[in-house]
């Protein structure tokens, strides 16, 4: 190869490396800034929700059906399943399977503000559906078991039947107490 075909070659990969080296110094001097990411259990509970919830996402509704079992679910199992799945993930245990209105009466009321991933939305019936995603923007997403629709479903905070429905006949929001997760035995 003659030198100015060798210099040329030398510049194209000081074109190409120079502003790739850069950027990857600016990556790794942004993760070393960055503040430590809060990894408690009941965090972690919390942040394993919306994947936990998503794989029930269509799944056939039979009062009773126990999705392990029967590959069906009704809205007491569908949120013991999610709350089990998630505490199990984030190293805790979730109580006890809970009728719908035990279950109820195991949580406490909180402000709209406040909700987060696992709360519940109530109506005035007591139908309930779990707010498994809440985005930064405020929008939350909800996952309940539809006996009407016959299956798991969702929907968001702007979605019309949310504003027509559900808040038509709500009662609040509310979130399991905190004696519903307990620590994992240490295997």
């Amino acid at each position: 190869m003659k030198r100015p075909t060798i210099y040329i070659y030398a510049i194209l990969v000081m074109i190409w490396a120079v502003p790739a080296l850069a950027s990857h110094s600016l990556v790794m001097e942004a993760q070393q800034t960055q503040t430590p990411v809060d990894s408690t259990p009941a965090v972690l509970f919390c942040q394993f929700i919306p994947s936990t919830a998503e794989q029930f996402i269509g799944m056939p509704f039979i009062f009773g059906g126990r999705p392990k079992q029967t590959g069906s679910t009704d809205n007491s199992w569908l949120f013991y399943s999610i709350y089990t799945g998630a505490a199990s993930r984030a190293g805790l245990i979730y109580k006890a399977f809970m009728p719908m209105d035990l279950l109820l009466g195991n949580t406490h009321g909180i402000e709209a503000d406040d909700v987060q991933n696992g709360d519940l939305i109530v109506l005035d019936n007591d139908l309930a559906a779990m707010v498994y995603q809440v985005d930064p923007s405020g929008r939350m997403y909800f996952i309940y078991a539809s006996e009407k629709r016959g299956e798991v479903t969702v929907f968001n905070s702007d979605n019309i039947v949310y504003h027509a429905y559900w808040l038509e006949h709500f009662s609040g929001f509310f979130r399991i107490n905190d004696d519903m997760l307990m620590p994992a035995l240490p295997r």
